[in-house]
């Protein structure tokens, strides 16, 4: 073959790699408004309302029979959705990889989460039951659906560029999700004024986020394209249940020690900042008095900066590396705590500040995360190593909450409470940067970038 038609090949090579890259992104910013207008925003007070609107005098409801606090209902829902993506994640992923068709598996996920999303525009009365049951579909499916986007990762972008891409795939997701929660808190504060009631104001919401997140999935089912399996499934059985590949996952996991322990860095950091997600709105409300306005404007800086934080970190990864990168971002985290902990009482413009540090580097935080241990897993297994990347996520995500709670439980102090996290960060940036990150992608069998 001549130096043009060489020449030729890889420009052909480049231009559908571009094309794919293009298609990857928009799947975050198709699934991205379900975990913020949906998870974040309404559905936790709008199913709380349903569940005790069909609540007992006791203040009970009984989902099968069983008597749960229509208070409890929504959380009790998201613990059983993450359950059944723990069994369902790591099936799925090993079937991905032995079939070397990830693109239809990605389908059935992202369709099945979005219809049900769709459906909770029926979620109006006393329908507890069917909010609940749509919330463990979707949730779920957005799991399952998510570990398959990641794995596309290692496949659709070399090495030097793996960094950029992912970060400009959060980009597009908060991106994403701070433009539809801007349309839906305009129809949700000014309902009147659209002619419907605060009830169905909120149901469009759901709704909507269901239509976005089918609508724009097209996109990347389009662009994508499947592989062949880089590894033959020989000695391997068809069909095992999820609990059974996850072991078997892990199993295969002690062949690569720095990938695991690249893993538990990431599950104790990401921990904390999960929590620091979760927790702040409280901590806003409760230890600082602000209102649920301050609140929600607080939720939107944070979608719209961790826009620039994501693409910010990305660039600076191009310089630093991923791994120093990341580093830097969990300093940042801590003296983020550190400044909240001493945060006056009543004051809005030190909160959004706050709000606008975690956006800085929330972003840049996973999207570096995700592409560095994309380089950790060995080829033919993208999906498989996902699998575990998400469902030790999830499975770990109740030890934060549970240090924060303990902490307001025993000393009676949001500050303390808050101020507790940054052990997280702290430990995470130890596992991490005892982590030869050069050395766990070549024992994975990867070649190394010239940074990382």
């Amino acid at each position: 073959m001549d130096t043009e038609s060489v020449r030729a090949e890889a420009a052909d090579d480049a231009a559908g790699r571009r094309r794919e890259q293009r298609g990857w992104y928009f799947y975050d910013w198709a699934c991205s408004v379900y975990s913020t207008s949906v998870l974040t925003v309404f559905l936790g007070p709008y199913l709380t309302s349903v569940a005790k609107e069909a609540a007992d005098a006791g203040g009970y409801v009984h989902p099968l029979g069983i008597p749960v606090r229509a208070g409890s209902f929504f959380a009790y829902s998201v613990s059983l959705s993450v359950i059944a993506a723990v069994l369902v994640m790591p099936l799925v992923g090993a079937a991905a990889d032995r079939s070397g068709r990830k693109k239809p598996f990605l389908a059935a996920a992202a369709y099945t989460g979005a219809a049900a999303t769709t459906g909770m525009f029926f979620l109006s009365g006393d329908r507890y039951l069917l909010g609940g049951v749509l919330l463990v579909v979707a949730n779920a499916a957005q799991s399952v659906a998510m570990m398959l986007y990641n794995s596309y990762l290692p496949q659709i972008a070399p090495p030097e560029e793996r960094d950029a891409v992912s970060s400009r795939g959060w980009a597009f997701g908060y991106a994403a999700g701070s433009l539809v929660l801007v349309v839906n808190l305009v129809l949700y504060l000014a309902h009147d004024s659209f002619g419907v009631s605060e009830s169905t104001a909120v149901r469009i919401c759901l709704a909507s986020a269901g239509l976005w997140w089918g609508g724009f999935t097209l996109i990347p089912l389009l662009r994508l394209r499947d592989r062949p399996p880089a590894v033959t499934a020989a000695g391997r059985e068809a069909s095992v249940p999820g609990l059974r590949q996850l072991v078997a996952t892990y199993r295969d996991m002690r062949r690569h020690p720095l990938t695991l322990a690249f893993l538990l860095a990431y599950l104790v950091y990401n921990d904390g900042i999960q929590t620091v997600i979760s927790q702040a709105s409280v901590y806003g409300s409760e230890e600082l008095g602000l209102s649920q306005s301050t609140l929600i404007g607080a939720i939107l800086l944070v979608q719209v900066l961790a826009v620039a934080g994501a693409l910010t970190m990305g660039r600076l990864s191009r310089t630093y590396g991923a791994k120093r990168t990341i580093l830097g971002s969990l300093v940042a985290w801590t003296l983020t705590l550190a400044v909240g902990y001493f945060l006056p009482s009543g004051a809005p413009v030190g909160f959004y500040a706050l709000a606008a540090a975690i956006g800085l580097v929330l972003g840049g935080s996973q999207a570096l995360s995700r592409s560095l241990f994309s380089h950790l897993v060995p080829p033919g297994k993208e999906a498989e190593y996902f699998s575990a990347y998400e469902v030790s996520d999830r499975g770990m995500s109740w030890l934060g909450p549970l240090v924060f709670g303990i902490t307001y439980q025993v000393t009676g102090s949001y500050r303390d409470a808050i101020i507790s996290l940054v052990i997280f960060f702290v430990l995470g940036f130890l596992l991490l940067a005892r982590v030869p990150v050069r050395r766990a992608i070549a024992d994975a069998g990867n070649p190394v970038p010239e940074r990382i």
